[in-house]
């Protein structure tokens, strides 16, 4: 009985784990984090920033909990047409809704002070931030990431390999392209 509750919680963390690298490193710094980085560095946002430090507090919340909703009930529906067989449909929607989960992260970032005036929104976030921090001090999720950092090491090096293979100026896959090209240039001309 002890093994199968230890193995459940093994297996409870590890799927705990594997969801939040997903979505940290996959889909967050993959695709989130350049994106809320495109976004904050428009000059618009740089003046609605300005303005949303004068709105009251209540108004911030309200609008970021409305942006939060929709974002996470893109994200179930996504979710559920996935699973329901209309993969690239589910797909599309998760994919549409990043955007608006980056700019929710900016308008979160910009009016964090504001936010957290709010003692149960602050008793929530510091709650979700400490069960973050013991997901990432379980000895399944340091392994994982160390697999992790050898997997994208392997794979940037296959990249480059790749690359230098076909894609440099000297490889004969270049070559032959470019000697296409260059016959099929002299017989358009004649």
């Amino acid at each position: 009985m002890f093994k199968i509750k230890n193995r459940l919680i093994s297996l409870l963390q590890l799927i705990l784990v594997i969801t939040y690298i997903i979505f940290e490193e996959l889909i967050w710094e993959g695709i989130a984090k350049p994106i809320y980085e495109a976004v904050h560095a428009l000059k618009i946002l740089q003046k609605i920033e300005e303005k949303l430090q004068k709105v009251n507090a209540s108004v911030i919340l309200v609008i970021f909990v409305l942006l939060l909703g929709m974002v996470e009930t893109l994200g179930i529906y996504a979710g559920i047409l996935f699973v329901s067989g209309h993969v690239l449909f589910g797909l599309f929607l998760y994919l549409a809704k990043i955007p608006i989960a980056a700019f929710t992260f900016w308008i979160f970032r910009v009016t964090e002070d504001k936010l957290m005036q709010f003692g149960w929104f602050k008793w929530l976030y510091e709650w979700i931030m400490k069960g973050i921090d013991w997901l990432k001090s379980r000895e399944i999720y340091v392994q994982t990431m160390e697999r992790l950092v050898i997997v994208k090491v392997s794979i940037k090096k296959s990249i480059k390999v790749f690359r230098v293979k076909y894609f440099s100026n000297e490889s004969p896959f270049i070559s032959k392209i470019k000697h296409h090209y260059r016959s099929v240039k002299e017989l358009l001309r004649k």
